[in-house]
């Protein structure tokens, strides 16, 4: 069983650093957005313009899924035959590729995957979330004591140690940092999606940040990563998984995709309404119900 982002449990304090300005805008947008439940509408004839990702991802819909495979190049899903394996395009290519990638570098167990969404979307089982096609969960990669890459076993609950307890066999397994790194790093680096959120729980995003850092990437891309990956305030701490969101886009926006949460200051500046105040006080005056001629207000008929 997956914990859920959106099952109520306490959260331990964060053992590094409080969150930084970046986070705590991020957290109040989140409560935001979901004081905003509701406020868009569903794609219909009536509203052609909605299409995609629509709506907010713990209140949204979809069309125009596609359906991941059960298995591919580096990929597998854990629920073969369910039915929660459709997302957006852009979010299903990015899994196959980020997959494909990790495997011709480290070879061994593929990405084992959890939810996306319903084909249409809406609600689904196990989750309050991943209603619009743009929420993956991600197991983790896992070694053996001895070392050996290991196909992911479930929702395994990684501890501070980095290491797993396998509830239904007892078998112990600890987290294949270096690899579970660069699943993350290819997500970032993506030209496929932008990441909105990595939700898991704060010893494991400690464990891949040091890892990060020990071998000197970016540091860019490193704070691009703390921001990303946060450990939910309302739910479990999601140590047993990463909870994947990518970013509505610019064109996304445009067509019924609702944030839910921040939009990074790297990620390309969406639409604006390129009017002034005075453009808008002065399309205020005018009474849609009546036309003007030669100076004089004629009522519509």
């Amino acid at each position: 069983m997956s914990s859920s982002c959106d099952s109520k449990s306490p959260t331990p304090p964060h053992p590094r650093r409080p969150p930084g300005p970046n986070r705590r805008s991020a957290l109040g947008a989140v409560f935001a957005a979901g004081a905003c439940g509701g406020c868009f509408g569903t794609p219909s004839a009536l509203a052609p313009q909605l299409q995609g990702s629509v709506g907010m991802p713990h209140n949204g819909v979809q069309t125009g899924a596609v359906e991941l495979p059960r298995s591919g190049k580096g990929f597998a899903r854990f629920r073969p035959f369910g039915t929660a394996y459709w997302g957006q395009p852009e979010l299903v290519t990015a899994i196959r590729e980020v997959a494909e990638r990790t495997e011709q570098s480290f070879g061994g167990p593929a990405l084992v995957l959890g939810d996306l969404s319903a084909r249409w979307g809406g609600k689904i089982p196990r989750h309050n979330s991943h209603r619009s096609g743009r929420d993956v969960d991600l197991l983790w990669h896992l070694l053996s004591v001895d070392g050996t890459p290991h196909t992911a076993v479930g929702f395994v609950r990684v501890g501070p140690d980095g290491l797993a307890t396998d509830p239904a066999t007892g078998r112990l397994y600890r987290l294949h940092v270096e690899r579970q790194w660069e699943t993350v790093k290819a997500f970032l680096l993506s030209d496929d999606v932008q990441v909105q959120w990595m939700f898991c729980s704060q010893w494991v995003e400690a464990l891949l940040i040091d890892y990060a850092r020990a071998r000197g990437e970016p540091d860019e891309l490193v704070w691009r990563a703390e921001t990303v990956m946060l450990q939910p305030a309302d739910s479990l701490p999601h140590d047993d998984h990463i909870h994947l969101r990518i970013s509505c886009t610019p064109k996304t926006s445009l067509t019924g995709c609702e944030g839910g949460g921040p939009y990074w200051e790297w990620l390309p500046p969406l639409p604006t309404l390129e009017l002034t105040r005075a453009d808008l006080q002065e399309i205020g005056q005018h009474d849609p119900l009546v036309v003007e001629a030669n100076d004089e207000v004629v009522a519509r008929e």
